[in-house]
C-alpha cells in the first residue's frame, strides 16, 4: 500500500495529476456498443442521446478477428456529438494477446475524449497498479491534462476476495461492476445465466400440512453487498453489470432494482430496450424525494427530531433523505422536466 503521501503523486514525469475527487455525473447505464459493426456505429450519436454513458466494448462478444476493427471503430467514435455522454471503453483482458494495443491505441487515438477504461477480470490490487503506472507514462507521452480513470470489473473468486484492496488501489478508480457471468464459471457454480436468480435457488418454509410455500432467492447478493460496502468505503461508484435475458424486461428491472436500493448508482444495458429500464430504476422514485424533500425542510441543519406522518426523523434519516434528494437534483440538472416532478 502507498503511504498517504505518495498516493496522489503523479506516476510519471509530465503525466496529469491525480484526482482527489471523482467527477460528479450520472452514471445510471452504461451501455455497450459493438464498435465493429458500422451499422451499429452509425447509430451512437443518437443512442449517446439516451444514455449517460456510452461504452466501446472491445472484450467479450467481439470475435477475435474483429478485434482490430472494434479497436479502431472505438476510436472512431471519439469524433462523433455523443450529446454530453460520457465514453468510456471496456479493453480485453490483461493476459490477452489485444490487450497492450488496446491500451497505448485508445490512449493514442482518444486521449482526454476518453473518461473510463473499463479492466476486466481484475484480480488484485497489482492489476490496478499495473494499468496505472501504463496510463501515467502514456498520459505523459501523449501529453494529456486529465488522467482517464480505471473501472473494475468483478469476475473471478479472486477479484472478489481482494475487492476492498482493487478499490483502493489508486485514486484512478472511478468504481467497480459485478460480472456474474464469468464469476460464475469461476467459482463453479452451475448456472448458464447472466445474471438474475435461478428457480433452483430457493428456501421452503417449514413442513406442514398442504403445500409448502417456496421463495426464490438472489445469487448475487453476498457479491453486490461486498462489493458495495468496499465501494463506498473508498469514495468509489458500485454498478450492477449484466443482465443477459433480453426478453424478459421484467426480472431484469427486478435485478437493477435490487442494485439500487443496495446502493448501486447504475447497470450495464446490453440492449437499447434495457435503457429505459436504467434510467427508470435508477433515478429515485417521486414521491420518495418529496418525501425527502419535506424531511430537509423540518430539519434543515439535519439535527434534533421531527415527526412527519407519525414517522420518527433524526439525523440518520435526514442523511438518507440526503441522499435521494442530492440524486434528484444530478437528475434533473440533466432532464430538467424532472425538477418540477421531483418538486425542486
Amino acid at each position: 500500500m502507498k503511504p498517504p503521501r505518495h498516493f496522489y503523486a503523479p506516476l510519471a514525469a509530465g503525466a496529469p495529476p491525480p484526482l482527489r475527487e471523482l467527477p460528479v455525473r450520472l452514471e445510471r447505464m452504461i451501455h455497450f456498443v459493438p464498435p465493429h459493426l458500422e451499422k451499429v456505429r452509425a447509430k451512437v450519436p443518437e443512442t449517446a442521446r439516451q444514455v449517460d454513458v456510452i461504452l466501446a466494448n472491445l472484450e467479450d462478444a467481439i470475435p477475435a478477428d474483429a478485434k482490430d476493427a472494434a479497436r479502431a471503430g472505438a476510436i472512431l467514435m471519439g469524433a462523433m456529438d455523443l450529446g454530453g455522454a460520457s465514453l468510456w471503453s471496456r479493453i480485453n483482458a490483461l493476459n490477452s494477446p489485444w490487450h497492450l494495443d488496446d491500451v497505448t491505441e485508445l490512449v493514442a487515438g482518444l486521449g482526454e475524449k476518453l473518461d473510463v477504461m473499463m479492466i476486466p477480470k481484475v484480480e488484485g490490487p497489482w492489476d490496478i497498479h499495473y494499468m496505472d503506472q501504463l496510463l501515467a507514462l502514456l498520459e505523459a507521452k501523449h501529453g494529456l491534462t486529465k488522467p482517464i480513470l480505471l473501472h473494475a470489473i468483478l469476475e473471478t473468486a479472486q477479484g472478489v476476495a481482494n475487492v476492498e484492496a482493487i478499490a483502493g488501489a489508486s485514486p484512478r478508480i472511478q468504481g467497480v461492476s459485478l460480472g456474474p457471468a464469468d464469476l460464475a464459471a469461476s467459482r463453479k457454480m452451475k448456472t448458464t445465466r447472466v445474471g438474475g436468480g435461478h428457480p433452483s435457488y430457493r428456501v421452503l418454509a417449514d413442513a406442514g400440512e398442504g403445500a409448502r410455500a417456496s421463495v426464490q432467492q438472489d445469487l448475487w447478493h453476498y457479491t453486490l453487498a461486498k462489493m458495495v460496502d468496499a465501494c463506498a468505503m473508498h469514495g468509489i461508484k458500485p454498478f450492477y453489470g449484466p443482465f443477459g435475458d433480453i426478453a424478459d424486461a421484467e426480472a431484469c428491472e427486478q435485478q437493477f432494482r435490487n442494485a439500487y436500493l443496495m446502493g448501486c448508482v447504475g447497470a450495464w444495458s446490453l440492449h437499447p430496450s434495457q435503457i429505459a429500464i436504467a434510467r427508470r430504476v435508477f433515478s429515485p422514485d417521486v414521491e420518495e424525494v418529496r418525501f425527502a424533500l419535506r424531511i430537509l425542510e423540518a430539519m434543515p441543519d439535519g439535527a434534533g427530531v421531527a415527526m412527519l406522518d407519525g414517522k420518527m426523523q433524526d439525523d440518520a434519516t435526514w442523511k438518507q433523505a440526503k441522499v435521494i434528494v442530492d440524486l434528484a437534483r444530478r437528475v434533473a440538472a440533466k432532464e430538467p422536466e424532472m425538477a418540477g416532478v421531483y418538486g425542486l
